[in-house]
């Protein structure tokens, strides 16, 4: 059930901190907690920076994937972004339609579609990358350099614990 509105102000979740207030104390210590709350102010921050180029934080990871040395499907973007392929057309759509991405034949598979950048999604991914990053840089500054570093790995190494550092 969604948060209500009381009394004329905006609606928020029940475990959001009050506005400038600490959060509660049997939840500050809580990992889900912090993970999330940390996640939606790193998208704030995040948003707020790609809004110069049109484009949202998932839209963003549509470009990179596809933006490889070699030119990927639409379902092999999906499996390398963890989504879906419904979703993945939904998100190649609507970067063809503003003109970023285009489908084309793979000139190694003719039986295949790949998805390509286009002039114009070179140039926002440029931009929208490095709005990106210094979103997060903004977002880490609280830490020292070491710290920062050090809690991309460690959520590196729980998020995709198969994996070796690369």
């Amino acid at each position: 059930m969604p948060p209500r509105s009381v009394a004329g102000q905006p609606a928020r979740a029940l475990d959001a901190p009050a506005a400038g207030g600490p959060p509660l104390p049997e939840l500050a210590g809580r990992l889900g907690y912090l993970l999330k709350h940390a996640q939606l102010a790193l998208a704030e921050l995040n948003a707020a920076a790609l809004a110069p180029s049109g484009i949202s934080g998932r839209q963003l990871a549509v470009l990179i994937a596809v933006d490889s040395s070699a030119p990927l499907s639409q379902a092999e973007a999906a499996g390398r972004l963890g989504v879906d392929r419904t979703t993945m057309v939904a998100l190649i759509d609507e970067l063809e339609d503003i003109g970023l991405v285009r489908r084309q034949r793979d000139p190694a598979d003719r039986r295949k579609n790949v998805v390509v950048l286009t002039g114009d999604g070179r140039q926002t991914l440029a931009a929208a990358k490095e709005a990106s990053d210094a979103a997060e840089r903004q977002f880490l500054s609280p830490l020292p350099p070491a710290q920062a570093a050090a809690l991309r790995a460690a959520l590196r190494a729980v998020a995709f614990p198969d994996q070796s550092e690369s």
